[in-house]
């Protein structure tokens, strides 16, 4: 072999040796989890409860969905995710079975586990790391935040250390343990996805995302950091097959521990409330209101005799900060509100008019069920029609100023062809305010619409159904 050649065999099997090297002491960085889960384990356990149903003429195969002609995996998955109802001896009633998980906070035997696990329960069984199994007594739920507080009795329980959850950050391992479709103390693990998530309907929680293994069984179970401190519940997937896809969300479990805090001391939750309805600051919407980026909750409506309208709070505000946090997003106010008791004081920034203002308000007690208003009624008054728009509009009655608990506006009688039907308005929505300006008649409306400016966004307070939100149009040359 020439002196080149075996130079360059020995060049190549050097780099070999450099390249294993390297990749032993990346994997030797690799977190190792089995301590934290050999010492967390015990106080993790599982959660099944039946539900009494009304007895059925029709049998239970005719109940349950057709999982004919589906691959034997995606059905297998659907079976073990479903209630499995059965009918006791007699006949008379049948009863419907959950899993899920929990896990335990106190020695004495408190439990937290998510309020879907247990909801509608008429018995609840805790199972232990141990196999035994325990009535649970429950001792308050939150649907709102998804929260359940249990007790078993017990004393000298294994309990887990409870870390900070405003601590986490995206990229930091974190582990699961849970009981998906009934396997107990199943571990994955992965990485916090995000924090600070808002989800449809999820006013109040502000969601860790992972990318953990999730699925039906792990809900209510808990999320560790790489110090075995819990940092929250696990809630739901985002899914488009019903199995896990990488995206999952969790209940900090700083959230957790006030709610079960409340539950445990008076059996309710008690959340700030402000009495509005905001919505999200997009581009255009920035410009109409002269905002240098989209930032900021705008109010769209503030409820009658609610705090917000108490403290000064105006239709077409656009929050900043409160109390000196950010509003990045709009979904980011309702998490603050949420977290402050009836009673408490709010300084809110606001953009209006153009300018900065500061409200200063006081946090009332949200309430039981929301007040809903009425729809709207039918119209009437005189139509006036055609302008740059292309709206045929009317005057309100007192009949609908009065179901909608506004002053003034129009009514829209006919869309034309124009910027309106691009839009989506339509015939019954009320228009209150246009260009910053709120509308009190036909006759300011017309006059205002005249004014509006070519190629800059405009924006719009539209009701529809009692509903109000704020949209953006631009009228060409």
């Amino acid at each position: 072999m020439s002196i080149p050649r075996l130079k360059s065999y020995l060049s190549v099997f050097a780099t070999v040796i450099l390249l294993g090297q390297t990749l032993a002491a990346q994997a030797g960085e690799l977190p190792d989890f089995t301590q934290l889960v050999e010492q967390a384990s015990p106080a993790v356990v599982n959660i099944s409860t039946t539900q009494k149903l009304p007895d059925r003429k029709v049998s239970d195969s005719a109940q349950m969905p057709d999982l004919e002609g589906l691959p034997p995996m995606l059905r297998e998955f659907f079976e073990h995710g479903m209630p499995q109802p059965r009918t006791p001896r007699g006949g008379r009633q049948r009863e419907a079975q959950s899993l899920g998980s929990g896990f335990i906070i106190s020695p004495d035997g408190y439990i937290l586990t998510n309020n879907h696990v247990i909801a509608d329960a008429d018995e609840i069984l805790v199972r232990l790391a141990d196999r035994s199994e325990l009535k649970a007594k429950l001792i308050g739920t939150d649907p709102r935040s998804d929260v359940a507080l249990l007790k078993i009795e017990g004393k000298d329980l294994p309990v887990l250390k409870l870390g900070k959850s405003q601590d986490l950050k995206p990229g930091q391992w974190v582990v699961a343990i849970g009981s998906p479709f009934g396997f107990d103390h199943t571990v994955t693990h992965g990485i916090v996805s995000a924090v600070g998530r808002s989800l449809p309907n999820e006013n109040y929680v502000p969601f860790i995302q992972t990318d953990v293994s999730i699925n039906p069984g792990n809900s209510g179970g808990p999320l560790f950091n790489l110090a075995g401190e819990v940092v929250g519940i696990n809630s739901q997937i985002y899914t488009r097959s019903g199995g896990f896809m990488g995206v999952s969300f969790t209940i900090p479990i700083d959230v957790a521990m006030d709610v079960s805090n409340q539950l445990k001391s008076g059996g309710k939750v008690s959340r700030g409330w402000l009495g509005v309805v905001i919505q999200e600051v997009n581009k255009d919407l920035a410009e109409s209101f002269g905002l240098e980026k989209p930032a900021g909750a705008l109010v769209a409506q503030i409820q009658d005799d609610g705090p917000a309208a108490k403290g000064g709070l105006q239709v077409g505000d656009v929050i900043l900060s409160m109390n000196n946090q950010p509003i990045v997003m709009s979904a980011d106010l309702p998490h603050l509100v949420g977290a402050l008791k009836a009673g408490s004081k709010a300084k809110l920034e606001v953009i209006r008019d153009g300018k900065r203002k500061n409200v200063e308000l006081t946090v009332g007690a949200i309430p039981e069920e929301g007040k809903e208003l009425d729809a709207l009624p039918k119209s009437g008054g005189v139509e006036r029609s055609s302008n740059r728009l292309g709206v045929a509009v009317a005057e309100l009655t007192d009949e609908q100023k009065k179901a909608n608990e506004i002053q003034g506006g129009v009514v829209i009688k006919e869309v034309q062809d124009g910027p309106a039907a691009l839009i989506g308005l339509q015939p019954g929505d009320v228009i209150t305010h246009l260009n910053n300006q709120a509308i009190g008649s036909t006759k300011e409306f017309t006059e205002i619409a005249k004014a509006l400016p070519k190629n800059r966004s405009v924006s719009m307070r539209v009701l529809r159904q009692g509903r109000a939100s704020f949209i953006t149009f631009k009228l060409a040359e």
